[in-house]
């Protein structure tokens, strides 16, 4: 199975995860054109999309998936939040997930869980395949309450050094929002230290700041910490994450 990033930040999310017989769109924040493109304009084998969260930049596409016939996966909190509510919520392809609830879409198995973050009902996801093992998908979240064993793959927001983020002239108050809402490189930090890390094929940081972070120093430190190869979205990444790597 491979990863392919269509977009990662601010300006759009959109991650996909491509076997040999079936794609999982992770997230809908790009223009709908641009996810066609990154699929090649080809819908054929796409089984569903899951959307985080009502943001812009995780969703912004999500009415045209829906119109043309992919089964979207998101919360009833995300739905009611965006506004478009009124189609997306009576479109028969919408699909209202809970956390800790698991479900199946075509051969991937996904838990969704609780996140912390300045939206109505956010989720991150556990997604298994057969081709992919087991991935984590965590992004705009300021903690995470949960611990992972057995993971493969972990695609992680990283979003803002807080050194960083002290050292700029901004606004006392979007500092406030930036720390209550998304994944300080510290915390990422200590959340990879409390996660058995035994059997990670690789991590994946997500959702960098284009003025808070470093890419080279998030990338070197979560590396020295965890041992393992460590990447950081940039749009038409691709990665191998096939559970056996020969």
């Amino acid at each position: 199975m491979k990863l392919k990033i269509l977009g990662s930040g601010s300006k759009g999310n959109c991650y996909l995860l491509q076997g040999k017989n079936e794609t999982l769109i992770l997230e809908a924040g790009i223009k709908y054109k641009d996810i066609l493109k990154g699929l090649n304009f080809n819908l054929n084998n796409i089984v569903g999309c899951l959307v985080s969260h009502e943001h812009k930049d995780h969703s912004k596409a999500m009415r045209d998936i829906l119109k043309s016939g992919i089964d979207t996966y998101t919360s009833l909190g995300t739905a009611k939040a965006m506004p478009q509510e009124s189609y997306i919520e009576t479109c028969y392809r919408l699909n209202f997930i809970k956390s800790e609830k698991q479900f199946n879409v075509g051969n991937f198995t996904i838990l969704p869980f609780q996140t912390q973050h300045d939206a109505a009902e956010p989720l991150g996801f556990l997604i298994q395949h057969k081709e992919l093992g087991k991935l984590l998908f965590i992004t705009d979240s300021y903690y995470c309450q949960y611990k992972f064993t057995g993971l493969n793959h972990i695609l992680i927001e990283c979003n803002y050094s807080n050194e960083i983020l002290q050292k700029r002239e901004l606004p006392q108050r979007l500092k406030d929002r930036i720390v209550k809402s998304h994944f300080e490189l510290g915390n990422v930090k200590e959340f990879l230290k409390a996660t058995d890390l035994k059997e990670i094929k690789e991590i994946v940081l997500i959702h960098l700041s284009d003025n808070n972070s470093n890419e080279l120093q998030f990338k070197k430190e979560i590396e020295i910490l965890s041992g393992k190869p460590t990447y950081v979205a940039d749009k038409d990444l691709d990665i191998d994450m096939n559970v056996y790597k020969f």
